[in-house]
């Protein structure tokens, strides 16, 4: 084997980002009408506007947004979300790996010369996703909500506008970037970063459990040095799976903020009929995870913190063993790539 194939043999965390955002956008593609259906289903409280339960389901959804806004309606905010998924995943692998690595490079200092660095413990694996994890919200909340915002739609937002005006709305990014600083100045665009921060031990748990029973099971199978497509996706499955419904009340209250439905009843819950005190100008209450939370305990019980959470766990476990089973293809690819690079900076 060539020096310059021994050299790029390990993706370095550039290279490593690149392929899981890439795998993550294809994945969030493949799934995304069940993205906008979450998101609907979750901003949309149980016992509000007249809704049923059985409304609410993820065929009903779907069915709906079909029958009222066509085909394009199951594609609302796709730019914005492209845009967020890649972004997201790409500073979350590229801090993951980078800091993954740089802990592995210092336990190997620790040991003999030649020795073989020990696996991570389960509680280092969540530790360096959770940092990773933190670090990518900082960065890119504010495409989070703007595409949040597009999801949902202002025919859901502000349910009292006439459909004349709703037709006349700019949704596009820039207008829906524009219209958060208007309302709630720059620190608008990060809205829900605290339960975000705390959603943080979602891809933490993935990650770690992934990559715990990953480990596992090539120990156990020592012929293989790379599991096949059908297991990364079935590992892919459960651990997301495990993270969504550990994680799931903090997701609701997430989206709720993010969209301002949360503003809007907690408006209603004061005596404010429509947000408005009287005045022109709506009365804006803006409140926290905790408080939606209890709010949404009283009203409607334990269940209304699983609000939506099948179409969750479908559309996320979908999401991620397709990431996971993508993202093995596009390391694949970028390997080759750096091969050939070397190779040709080499001649050059």
């Amino acid at each position: 084997m060539s020096t310059q194939s021994q050299q790029v043999q390990q993706l370095t965390p550039f290279a490593s980002a690149l392929a899981g955002a890439l795998g993550a956008c294809f994945s969030t593609a493949v799934v995304y009408p069940l993205d906008v259906v979450k998101t609907r289903i979750q901003v949309t409280s149980s016992t509000a506007r007249g809704k049923r339960k059985d409304d609410l389901g993820m065929l009903s959804v779907l069915l709906e947004i079909f029958k009222q806004e066509g085909i394009k309606g199951w594609y609302r905010g796709f730019a914005a979300t492209m845009l967020n998924t890649f972004s997201m995943q790409y500073a979350y692998f590229f801090f993951y790996s980078f800091m993954r690595s740089s802990y592995i490079k210092r336990m190997t200092l620790k040991l003999p010369p030649g020795s073989k660095p020990p696996a991570l413990s389960t509680a280092a694996e969540l530790s360096l996703g959770a940092a990773a994890g933190a670090l990518s919200q900082i960065f890119t909340i504010p495409v989070s909500v703007i595409a949040t915002r597009q999801q949902v739609g202002r025919s859901i937002r502000e349910s009292s506008q006439s459909s004349q005006d709703e037709e006349q709305v700019d949704e596009s990014l820039v207008a829906v970037a524009r219209e958060i600083i208007r309302e709630d100045g720059v620190t608008g665009l990060w809205l829900g970063i605290k339960p975000g921060m705390v959603l943080t031990v979602n891809p933490a748990i993935t990650y770690g459990v992934y990559e715990r029973l990953k480990s596992l099971l090539l120990l156990a199978s020592s012929a293989n040095s790379k599991l096949t497509p059908g297991t990364s996706f079935l590992l892919g499955a459960f651990s997301k799976t495990l993270a969504t419904i550990v994680t799931y009340p903090y997701i609701m209250a997430k989206v709720r903020i993010q969209a301002r439905s949360a503003d809007t009843d907690a408006s209603e819950s004061k005596g404010l009929p429509g947000g408005r005190d009287g005045n022109t100008k709506p009365k804006v209450i803006h409140v926290g995870a905790l408080s939606l939370l209890l709010r949404v305990l009283r009203k409607e019980g334990f269940v209304g913190w699983y609000q939506g959470m099948s179409a969750q766990v479908i559309k996320a476990v979908l999401s991620q063993a397709l990431l996971f089973v993508s993202k093995e293809q596009f390391e694949h690819w970028a390997l080759a790539i750096m091969i050939l690079f070397a190779k040709f900076t080499s001649r050059s």
